[in-house]
């Protein structure tokens, strides 16, 4: 399956859907401190609802023992400022799906890692920052998943 990864991410409530989202297609959530939140925080078991024992979550201290993890599978960088449109993408079993921060996205640095295979973005209208984390995240796994047929469900 497919493994999505939060750099840093912010705010519990959307780590708490991504666990959900996790849980019901079998993708691998990761997540990269710093956190913004507790993983236990009530904002997060709620998003998450009953979903927690039925996820695979993996907490790396830094965005470098994330890469020791997962690597050597291909990263697909998420971030509005980039040319290539997610649908364009041939996902394949392992692909790490990367997401920054809310609200800024990944930096430029991180952006710039040797890592990342490509940088993908998920189009929107003009004059809007961004697309919810939880809901971008899910949209690219379910986009990831289709093209192998939806393995798995039911």
């Amino acid at each position: 399956m497919f493994r999505l990864l939060f750099y840093s991410p912010r705010i519990a409530s959307n780590t708490g859907n991504a666990i959900r989202t996790a849980a019901v297609t079998g993708c691998e959530l990761h997540l990269v401190e710093p956190m913004g939140f507790d993983l236990s925080e009530p904002k997060l078991r709620r998003a998450g609802l009953d979903y927690h024992d039925l996820a695979s979550v993996t907490v790396h201290a830094s965005l470098p023992e994330a890469w020791d993890a997962l690597s050597p599978a291909r990263v697909f960088a998420f971030s509005t400022h980039a040319s290539t449109v997610f649908t364009d993408v041939g996902y394949q079993a392992g692909d790490v799906l990367m997401f920054g921060p809310e609200p800024t996205g990944l930096d430029a640095a991180t952006l710039a890692d040797d890592h990342i295979t490509q940088r993908v973005r998920i189009p929107m209208l003009p004059g809007r920052r961004s697309l919810n984390l939880a809901n971008a995240a899910a949209v690219a796994v379910y986009e990831a998943w289709r093209q192998h047929g939806f393995v798995g469900a039911v």
